[in-house]
C-alpha cells in the first residue's frame, strides 16, 4: 500500500505540472491566434464544431443550470475556415475505466441515452456516446468513451485516455475486487494522461444498501482511502433508481469550467455517499 501511495503521489505531482503547462499552451495558442485572424482580417476565432448525433438534432440539449457569467469557453483547438458558427461549442472528452459487469454500460445509457449493439461492443471494445448540454448559452458537447473490462479491452486504454479531461474510474459496490481493480485501471490509464479529472464511482448502490452495515462501512472506508489515494472526488451511484448519475457529470462541468457549484459531501453509511 506504501508503495501505491508513493507511485500516485508522483503522478499526482506530475499531473498539477503537466496541468499548468498545458494551461499556459493554451493562453498562448489563444493570444497566437487572436493575433492571426486580425492580420487576416477575421472578426473572430471560430471553433472546430462536432458532428451532431440523431438525438441531439431531434431535441434540443438539456439545459443543466448554470449561470451564463459563469461558462468560459476553452476550445481545444482553432479554424478560421469559412464554416458554420460554432463559437458556442466546446467539444469534450470522458472517458469510463473498470470491470466488466459492474454496471457502466448501465450508468452510461441512463446519462446520455443510446447503447451500442453487444456484437460491435465486443469487437470494437470501446462504447462511445455523444452528450451535449447547454449552459445558459454554451454549448457543451461531451464525447463519452467507455472502455471494456475484459482482457481484450485493455489496448484500448490509450485511445480511450488520450485528450480526456476527466476520467471515471468505476466499480460495483457489491464486489470489492472490482474496487481493489481500480488502482491497475487508474495507472495504466494515468500512462496516457496526467492532466484529467480522475473521478471514482461506485455502482449498484440499490443493492450495496442491502448488504449488512457493517460490511457496508468496510467498503465505504476502503473506498474513501482509495479515492484519498487517486486524489479523485468519490460518489456512490444507481442507474437504476438515477442516483448521482447526472450529479456526476455537473461536478466534472463546474471543476472544468470553474463554475460556482456547491458539492455537499455526505458520509452517511446507508446513503449515497460523496467524498470529496
Amino acid at each position: 500500500m506504501q508503495q501505491i501511495c508513493r507511485k500516485t503521489l508522483h503522478f499526482n505531482i506530475k499531473r498539477k505540472i503537466l496541468w499548468r503547462i498545458s494551461v499556459l499552451r493554451r493562453c498562448l495558442r489563444s493570444i497566437w491566434s487572436r493575433f492571426f485572424a486580425c492580420c487576416i482580417g477575421k472578426s473572430k476565432i471560430r471553433y472546430l464544431h462536432l458532428p451532431t448525433t440523431a438525438a441531439a438534432v431531434s431535441s434540443p440539449p438539456p439545459d443543466i443550470g448554470y449561470s451564463s457569467a459563469d461558462v468560459v469557453a476553452l476550445p481545444r483547438r482553432c479554424c478560421l475556415d469559412g464554416g458554420r458558427d460554432s463559437s458556442d461549442l466546446v467539444a469534450l472528452k470522458i472517458s469510463l475505466f473498470g470491470d466488466c459487469r459492474i454496471g457502466k454500460t448501465s450508468f452510461l445509457t441512463k446519462y446520455a441515452g443510446g447503447e451500442k449493439g453487444k456484437e460491435e461492443f465486443a469487437v470494437t471494445g470501446i462504447n462511445q456516446v455523444d452528450k451535449t448540454l447547454n449552459v445558459k448559452g454554451a454549448r457543451i458537447s461531451y464525447s463519452i468513451w467507455e472502455v471494456g473490462g475484459d482482457n481484450s479491452s485493455v489496448d484500448m486504454i490509450p485511445a480511450a485516455s488520450k485528450d480526456s479531461v476527466a476520467m471515471l474510474f468505476m466499480f460495483d459496490l457489491t464486489s470489492r475486487c472490482t474496487l481493489n481493480s481500480v488502482i491497475k485501471w487508474y495507472q495504466e490509464a494515468r500512462k496516457w494522461n496526467q492532466t484529467a479529472i480522475p473521478v471514482l464511482v461506485g455502482t449498484k448502490f440499490d443493492d450495496f444498501v442491502q448488504l449488512p452495515i457493517d460490511l457496508q462501512w468496510t467498503i465505504a472506508s476502503q473506498a474513501r482511502a482509495y479515492a484519498k489515494v487517486l486524489n479523485a472526488t468519490l460518489f456512490f451511484s444507481s442507474a437504476e433508481y438515477n442516483i448521482n448519475v447526472n450529479k456526476i457529470f455537473k461536478y466534472i462541468t463546474a471543476k472544468l469550467f470553474n463554475l460556482h457549484w456547491n458539492l455537499e459531501r455526505n458520509l452517511t453509511i446507508g446513503e449515497p455517499i460523496i467524498d470529496f
